[in-house]
């Protein structure tokens, strides 16, 4: 679904991504591992439109969308859960959704696709009305994932999900997490939680400084000596 070959970014005169090549197949849970400053979240936002690449390709469903708008990779069912969030804390809950459901299919999909996330998170339907900025972190989480399901996705990625979050409510994300690939949807997941992450990967990649250096089955990367050494403290 999801090829990145050979890529290059740049913040500045500083080089960021480096050679960057990783696939990410269709109805695949895969997970970017790596220290902070690695280049996870660079990665992320160059797949999503936000940077672009200096050098190489990055293909969706076999089309090149590195020079594309990133409003038009939403319609093409590319989705980008942020990091922190990113809620419009003015709007209400269901504003929120709505504001992930603009164009096309999505746009005329919206009530039923409000079912599924309403479904999914109960707590959002009670706080409908209610503005993000007054939701609890947990809560802002769940309209952010809600809202990116609002786009009807193929592939849904997400930037450190657990962010600030309590042990208990951590668990809760990653169950949804689970229940959206069950359903079909693509995921792609940067995570600071490395052993969660790892537990629902089918695959794994590990960045450092910008570089690709490890990749393997989750499984089989939770228990690399490597990987429990630098980010599990095992």
């Amino acid at each position: 679904m999801l090829e990145i070959k050979g890529v290059d970014v740049f913040y500045g005169d500083v080089q960021v991504i480096r050679d960057l090549s990783f696939e990410v197949g269709k109805g695949e849970v895969i997970a970017l591992i790596g220290a902070n400053g690695a280049g996870k979240s660079t990665t992320l936002k160059t797949i999503s439109g936000i940077l672009r690449p200096t050098k190489g390709e990055i293909l969706f469903d076999g089309s090149a969308v590195h020079k594309i708008e990133a409003y038009k990779l939403i319609e093409m069912g590319l989705a980008l859960c942020p990091e922190a969030r990113r809620l419009f804390v003015e709007m209400t809950v269901d504003e929120n959704l709505d504001m992930g459901s603009l164009k096309g299919e999505a746009r005329k999909q919206r009530q039923r696709t409000k079912e599924v996330v309403f479904g999914l998170f109960p707590r959002l339907r009670e706080r409908r009305r209610q503005l993000a900025g007054t939701l609890s972190g947990g809560e802002q989480q769940m309209a952010a994932i809600g809202r990116g399901l609002m786009s009807l996705p193929k592939l849904l990625m997400f930037d450190e999900p657990s962010l600030g979050l309590s042990p208990i409510l951590v668990r809760e994300i990653f169950d949804i997490i689970r229940k959206i690939r069950e359903d079909g949807t693509t995921v792609l997941i940067v995570e600071q939680n490395v052993k969660q992450s790892l537990a629902i990967a089918d695959r794994a990649y590990v960045l450092e400084t910008g570089r690709l250096v490890m990749q393997g089955a989750g499984g089989e990367l939770l228990n690399n000596e490597h990987v429990r050494a630098a980010y599990l403290g095992v």
